[in-house]
């Protein structure tokens, strides 16, 4: 690994190296210094059959790190270092190292005495909600045509559901035969969830640059337990904003497990639900059309819907994109993301209204 790391323009001598895991996609180390007092490193091996346009991907990195860091610098920060990720430059300018066998590495600065959390609560939902919001706010005037979908169609509802009918059709490892009941429920539901696109053709609801992964553990918090820093990049491309909302909510206000198999488990956890969304309010609410503010709590729905549909489509196709622990485990992770859609669905007047009220405190 020191090989790799020498490759870039680093200003401290690499010592250990330790491997960090966590991540879906890329193969992520920490390079200490040999020096205690100087730069440590972030090095990552990008999963290129994940993310295959490698320049691409950086380019896009830069950019937003380059605008965030200029607009905290406006603001007066003196510690832009620990607030925005820093790409090291390969020695030959490149924002990556591509090695012999055809690897492709890159390197951040690594922000040192930075925590993550993985267990949320109610004041954590809240402080997630300023600094997913501020940072939506910040990027809200970086044109979003600078940038290249990384992952086209990622949260594109109709592309989704093409995959899906397409699944169906072909059922390639047999088992339709007990899940129709199923794909009667999604289609019941299908026309409604398409409502996003719709109205971006009609240029009701625009789209801006956004994380694609607002989970908890994607922001670094100080040791006074405060947002300082938003990581993991790689998404953060062109996107509706109710994909963020929606994609924090489907995760941290779940009552149960992703996965769970006790569907009893499952509902709306709405001290999280209402925390998250006054934070978010107080950072967001200056740049949000009134066709976003709309559709916030829709995009709650759309967000446990389109899992839905995404872990029933692997399962129908017995994929490999994601990890399984049972041949069954797609399926079970499509009946537990059903379940929260159902319960959101019953709940949707209420997550409607303190997304409303929460835009009247501000």
């Amino acid at each position: 690994m020191r090989h790799i790391v020498e490759k870039f323009q680093i200003k401290s001598e690499p010592g250990a190296i330790k491997p960090l895991k966590k991540g879906f996609a890329n193969e992520s180390f920490i390079v200490e210094s040999k020096d205690p007092g100087s730069e440590w490193y972030f090095l990552q091996k990008i999963n290129h059959k994940f993310f295959k346009n490698i320049t691409g991907l950086q380019n896009n990195i830069r950019l937003v790190t380059d605008h965030l860091r200029k607009k905290l610098a406006e603001r007066g920060y003196a510690d832009l270092e620990r607030r925005v990720l820093q790409l090291i430059p390969a020695k030959d300018g490149s924002l990556f190292y591509k090695d012999d066998e055809g690897n492709f590495w890159r390197v951040y600065v690594f922000i040192r005495n930075t925590k993550s959390f993985d267990t949320i609560t109610p004041e954590l939902a809240y402080k997630a909600g300023l600094a997913f919001g501020d940072f939506q706010s910040m990027l809200a005037d970086l044109p979003s045509d600078m940038m290249i979908e990384i992952i086209p169609n990622f949260h594109n509802m109709e592309f989704r559901l093409e995959e899906f009918r397409e699944a169906v059709k072909n059922d390639a490892a047999d088992r339709m035969k007990n899940v129709h009941w199923m794909v009667k429920e999604l289609e019941s539901r299908a026309d409604d969830m398409c409502i996003p696109e719709r109205l971006h053709r009609e240029g009701k609801l625009p789209k801006r640059i956004i994380h694609y992964d607002t989970k908890l553990s994607n922001i670094l918090f100080d040791e006074n337990d405060e947002p300082i820093c938003i990581v993991d990049l790689d998404t953060v491309m062109p996107g509706y904003v109710l994909s963020d909302y929606g994609d924090f909510m489907r995760s941290a206000a779940n009552t149960g497990a992703e996965d769970d198999e006790n569907l009893e488990n499952i509902g709306v956890n709405f001290s999280i639900f209402e925390a998250y969304t006054k934070g978010y309010m107080e950072k967001a609410k200056g740049f949000l059309v009134p066709t976003e503010l709309g559709n916030l709590a829709f995009g709650v729905k759309l967000q446990s819907y389109m899992q839905t549909v995404r872990f029933f489509t692997a399962y129908l196709n017995d994929s490999t994109y994601y990890k399984t622990k049972s041949p069954e485990h797609n399926w079970k992770r499509a009946l537990a993301q059903f379940e929260l859609l159902k319960k959101q669905e019953e709940a949707y007047e209420r997550m409607q209204n303190i997304v409303f009220e929460c835009v009247e405190l501000q």
